[in-house]
């Protein structure tokens, strides 16, 4: 994907003058007071200004992007850190330095909001835990450079500080030509206002394929927010696989599944009575786990992980669309004249979706396409319905064509069902719901072969071959009753121009899974900051001396200004390789994993500080144990609490809201960093570093215990599922309460 990689890559660089910005404030601040001579409260005033900027700009961030697109928010993060560096290489007093701060904190709230949005929205699933962590990265080696630069300064006879803040101007401006020049804008967002064409030439260049059906359709199914989600179970094969040897009396019970390409459709049976596999069973037994105060949620999202199918089954021959898990397409042939079929109906007075022109009310392929057979023949010609996109039932499978799409990412399919029934005047009348597949493995299986009476409640062909499947089920986006009234052939899906111009739904933060979403995101924002990383990271200068790194360096000849420089750049050049260590096991161990595997890392070491500090074990001993510590601490935080917060924030959220809940989720972010900034002064002079450094340890704790019990592991899953996935487990939750 190295389309979406390299976009990602461009789209960090904010992040990268965001940590750049940190550490030359903590280092030019030493000498702005000195020039300026300032008092506490105008030197702290200084350091906060940029959080201050940044928590006014993501009040409103959100849903402006919802509005106008993440990527002019970006340009404008870019401007206001251009802006900020010529003034405070130029300010000539504190307040137009303040000026500067301020609107170098705009710049710094844009981006630390938005950037791991946009990574989400465009990046494929499967590497989007990789991209998303680019940021803490970037940020990590902006402060590495920065504190080498001002380090070197420092050895000058007269640093100036003006220069060390106003070199932000020169990456800024690199900054400022990628964005307007380079990066696209998310597709998701493109879809969301209707722009189908320009979203998928988007995600063509970021996948770097042609054939985006199956995601297109995906982002035009994540738009819709609520609603019921249940979860079922199916025994799927290929279309004319169960037709053979078919029993009557259980052809009832058979579902034609369509896909987001032409002629895609395969033919599913529910699992009735209790099955071994999977979702089902898992989301019965959720209310009654043995773990106390568990969220239902997690568990259901941990049975999907636990769930993954073998790669390589014989399955691979049949459903070269069904997610990664399958790679080989071998189409079943029925019917060597589909398109000509097509052409010669619309020649007969069908009204053709992509028309004369190339345009998004005329766009026919990325969404739902469609389906012909024999059986419409005898029916009449359906009306025109301008900018609606339809799909034909009792499709077959494309005849003599292999299939281009791999699925929606991680092991999962975007498919649509059809039901019907006999109404009273003998009409057939019928509706369609969206289903997201997910292949199940069955006790080391991937799939099977033969009967189906090993399944509990199971029946099908004696021969065939087949595979089972967990389904997410709920109505489909954008869906119009209107247009099932006049009786179209097929389901009938509204474009997406047509709600183009309805703002973000407020209502729908009070969506049970949306609010439950919130819920986790908020939380382990507090959480994350009052782990005391922002605070531990402003002061680190202080901290080093306090706890006596100038000790440690006295024979090199530097002055305390200095080593406590160098021991802040070398700390960020050894949080570099943690890092990328985080990045590769993102979408591997998950994000759930790394979270709890780190944070008693960070609890030792807080202990260990607050020992340290406690007991005297000499001026050399307790400098290196709390320069240890200190080190030990920040490297194990960016592996996980650091980036993760962002991460999770960024996939949890439905489409048409996840601005303003990214924004929401960001506000509590910068204030509770205002906090933690304000009260670590205070804090040192009335119970020292030990009592600092333990309040730490507790939340860490705390911390802890919340993402064991609230946080689900998202890892691998597209957005669109994920949100499916809240909605969910809010319903299953809140059963116990009814």
């Amino acid at each position: 994907m190295k389309g979406a990689t390299l976009v990602a890559i461009a789209a960090t660089i904010g992040n990268f003058l965001q940590g750049w910005d940190n550490a030359t404030i903590a280092g030019a601040v030493v000498y702005i007071k000195k020039e300026l001579q300032l008092g506490a409260a105008v030197e702290g005033l200084i350091v906060a200004m940029s959080l201050i900027g940044a928590t006014v700009i993501t009040t409103c961030s959100g849903t402006i992007s919802d509005w106008i697109g993440r990527r002019p928010m970006l340009i404008l993060s870019s401007l206001f850190y251009f802006l900020s560096g010529l003034i405070m290489l130029w300010s000539p007093n504190v307040y137009v330095l303040l000026l500067a701060r301020l609107l170098d904190g705009f710049g710094i709230g844009l981006a630390v909001t938005l950037v791991p949005l946009y990574i989400s929205e465009t990046a494929p699933s499967e590497i989007r835990g990789l991209l998303n962590t680019l940021p803490q990265f970037t940020g990590s080696g902006g402060m590495f450079l920065a504190y080498c630069m001002i380090f070197g300064m420092s050895l000058t006879p007269s640093p100036s500080w003006r220069l060390m803040l106003g070199v932000l101007s020169i990456p800024s401006l690199l900054y400022f030509v990628l964005t307007v020049l380079f990066l696209p804008e998310s597709p998701r967002w493109l879809v969301s206002k209707g722009k189908m064409l320009e979203a998928k030439s988007v995600l063509q260049k970021l996948r770097g394929r042609e054939d985006v059906s199956g995601e297109m359709a995906l982002l035009v199914e994540g738009l819709v927010v609520g609603g019921e989600t249940s979860i079922e179970e199916y025994i799927i094969g290929p279309a004319d696989e169960l037709d053979e040897n078919q029993d009557p009396s259980v052809d009832k019970d058979r579902i034609k599944l369509y896909g987001p390409e032409e002629g895609l459709s395969w033919v599913a049976r529910p699992v009735t009575g209790q099955s071994r596999i999977s979702l089902v069973s898992r989301q019965g037994s959720m209310v009654n786990q043995s773990i106390p105060l568990m969220d239902p949620l997690v568990t259901l999202f941990g049975s999907v992980h636990e769930k993954l199918p073998e790669t390589g089954s014989m399955r691979s021959m049949l459903f070269p669309n069904f997610g990664s898990m399958f790679s080989t397409a071998e189409p079943h042939i029925k019917n060597g004249e589909w398109d000509e079929e097509s052409l010669q109906r619309e020649g007969e007075g069908y009204t053709s979706e992509i028309g004369d022109g190339d345009s998004d009310d005329n766009l026919q392929s990325p969404l739902i396409s469609r389906q012909n057979t024999s059986m419409e023949k005898d029916m009449v010609n359906p009306q025109s319905h301008g900018s609606i996109l339809s799909m034909r039932r009792h499709s077959t499978l494309n005849a003599g064509e292999a299939i281009g799409s791999m699925g929606i990412g991680g092991g999962w399919q975007l498919a649509w069902k059809w039901s019907e029934r006999e109404g009273e005047d003998g009409t057939k009348e019928g509706g369609f719901k969206r289903i997201y597949l997910h292949q199940e493995g069955t006790h080391g299986h991937g799939s099977r072969r033969g009967s189906l009476v090993s399944i509990p409640g199971g029946d099908g062909p004696v021969d065939g071959e087949f595979i089972q499947a967990a389904a997410l089920v709920s109505q489909p986006a954008l869906y119009s009753k209107e247009l099932m009234d006049q009786r179209p052939i097929g389901p009938a899906m509204v474009h997406p121009s047509e709600a183009a111009s309805k703002a973000p739904r407020l209502a729908a933060l009070l969506e049970p899974g949306v609010k439950r979403a919130l819920m986790v995101g908020i939380g382990i924002q507090i959480l994350q900051q009052f782990s005391g990383i922002n605070g531990v990271l402003y002061y680190t200068p202080q901290i080093l001396q306090q706890a006596g790194v100038g000790f440690l360096l006295s024979n090199l000849g530097l002055g305390s200004d200095s080593a406590s420089f160098l021991i802040s750049a070398f700390t960020n050049f050894l949080m570099l390789p943690c890092i990328a260590i985080a990045m590769r096991f993102m979408d591997i161990a998950g994000r759930r994993y790394l979270l709890l595997r780190t944070i008693p890392v960070l609890v030792i070491s807080l202990v260990v500080l607050v020992i340290g500090n406690v007991i005297d074990l000499g001026t050399v001993a307790h400098a290196v144990i709390s320069t240890i510590c200190v080190v030990l601490y920040f490297c194990t935080f960016v592996m996980g609490y650091g980036p993760i917060p962002n991460i999770l924030c960024s996939e949890i959220f439905p489409t048409m809201v996840r601005g303003i809940c990214i924004a929401i989720c960001s506000l509590v972010f910068w204030i509770c960093d205002v906090i933690v900034t304000y009260s670590l002064p205070v804090l040192l002079s009335s119970i020292g570093l030990a009592g600092v450094f333990g309040i730490y340890a507790i939340v860490c704790v705390i911390s802890f215990v919340f993402i064991f019990l609230k946080v689900p592991e998202t890892k691998g899953m597209p957005l669109e599922v994920i949100t499916e996935f809240f909605a969910v487990g809010a319903k299953q939750a809140a059963k116990p309460e009814q």
